[in-house]
């Protein structure tokens, strides 16, 4: 989905304007991928603009960039509040945000201790993520014959730029094969994620979804999903998913802030359930947009513009 332009990006602590948001060549991140950033959207709620679970986005970010021995020159408080005066400074009344922090430019060898951290902070009208009718009608899914990382090869848990290359070849190879997305497996064989996703699987009222042993991102919609399943009365379970088990449950949907709740409704040409979005998924799906739409925040998850 392409960028719509706004007017300023926040960098290293003033805004900028669009054009001018530019880095130089020989930045570290732009030979080795050293990049640590966040998805978060902001929603135009019945009681105004308001962005959901920022503070667990943000702690996700400092997280990210310490497994990695770098620090954000930034109080947590102070990234916060650029990212409130960047949507204000662009009048947006809903965007997707993308805070980055980034090894620039100085050394060039693999070595980043010589490279200075920065800091930017992008906003921009962004909709549905798999496309305008992913959220109603579901997508078409493949497993991927592109793995996630074995333990202990590249942290997982951090949200690093260079990880999506991975991300990449599984994404560029389910839309080769005519899919909207793919599924990984970890390196044992095990369900993972999306390219871009955690997923959940439904058979028989429990939901399920994989550990994040699995070789996948500690989504911050996925906790927010885990607490909505259990708060609707659902059994949660989280375990070890073999790849079988997508072509034999209910319901499969993906979440993320970008895919929001997703619905699958095939894998590898394979029918999920009836074909077509379940119940539980629409249950979840409505009391999610319940808080972020109409600002019913029972859970304290909006931090309001």
């Amino acid at each position: 989905m392409p960028v719509t332009k706004v007017d300023t990006i926040w960098m290293n602590g003033k805004l900028v304007k669009w054009e001018e948001a530019k880095i130089h060549v020989l930045s570290h991140v732009v030979h080795y991928g050293s990049s640590w950033f966040e998805g978060i959207r902001c929603y135009d709620t019945k009681r105004g603009s308001a962005i959901f679970r920022l503070d667990a986005h943000i702690r996700r970010l400092y997280d990210s960039v310490k497994i990695y021995r770098a620090t954000i020159p930034y109080m947590k408080e102070q990234l916060e509040a650029a990212i409130k005066e960047t949507i204000r400074a662009n009048k947006l009344k809903a965007c997707y945000i993308r805070p980055i922090v980034y090894r620039g430019y100085g050394d060039v060898g693999v070595n980043p201790l010589g490279c200075p951290v920065d800091v930017a902070i992008a906003v921009w009208e962004w909709g549905a993520y798999l496309g305008d009718e992913a959220l109603e009608k579901g997508i078409e899914t493949c497993v991927a014959s592109w793995q996630r990382f074995a333990p202990n090869t590249a942290p997982t848990m951090a949200k690093a730029g260079g990880n999506y290359l991975n991300s990449q070849l599984i994404k560029l190879e389910a839309l080769a094969g005519g899919y909207v997305e793919g599924i990984a497996l970890d390196s044992f064989g095990n369900v993972s994620e999306g390219s871009g996703e955690n997923i959940f699987l439904v058979r028989d009222e429990t939901v399920f979804t994989p550990p994040i042993s699995a070789a996948l991102l500690p989504g911050v919609t996925r906790s927010s999903i885990m607490t909505l399943v259990r708060d609707l009365g659902y059994r949660l379970v989280e375990m070890n998913i073999p790849r079988e088990m997508l072509f034999t449950v209910d319901e499969v949907f993906f979440t993320g802030t970008a895919a929001e709740i997703t619905p699958i409704r095939s894998v590898d040409r394979i029918s999920v359930g009836e074909g077509k979005p379940g119940p539980i998924t629409r249950q979840l799906q409505k009391a999610f947009f319940d808080v972020v739409k109409d600002a019913n925040d029972k859970y304290e998850w909006l931090s309001f513009v």
